[in-house]
């Protein structure tokens, strides 16, 4: 019997029985319903040995509005280009030494939210500010 003909039938027959076992239902992204993750945003700095650095920014949108959450999942490309922008605008503007401004950040994200989404009514919510 050729053994690489029976190596691979078997790793055939393991594969899908260990894709259901991984993959066994849908994976839970946050511990709130009301959730909707944004992806890291990331903008370049400069560093005080005149190198580049990155300025992170975590974030989400707390939607209570059913409605109103839908739209914010549909529009999650369009308000990531519109916060990358606030972000790298702002990063790029930051001191060597200076600590970013989390109510400013909050504050310009919030604005650009409530512009794409056309009302008012989703709240954004930052985890961390890493400038590095």
């Amino acid at each position: 019997m050729d053994r690489r003909l029976l190596i691979a039938t078997a790793i055939a027959a393991v594969l899908p029985a260990t894709a259901l076992a991984a993959g066994g239902g849908e994976k839970k992204t946050s511990g709130s319903e009301t959730y909707v993750q944004i992806e890291p945003l990331l903008g370049t700095t400069i560093r005080s040995s005149g190198r580049r650095g990155v300025l992170a920014v975590d974030c989400g949108l707390d939607v209570k509005d059913p409605v109103l959450r839908t739209r914010a999942q549909q529009s999650i490309p369009r308000l990531r280009a519109a916060y990358v922008q606030v972000v790298q605008a702002y990063a790029s503007g930051l001191g060597p030494k200076a600590l970013p401004n989390a109510d400013y950040l909050a504050t310009a994200l919030q604005r650009q939210t409530d512009l794409i989404l056309g009302r008012s009514g989703a709240r954004i919510l930052l985890g961390g500010i890493v400038a590095n």
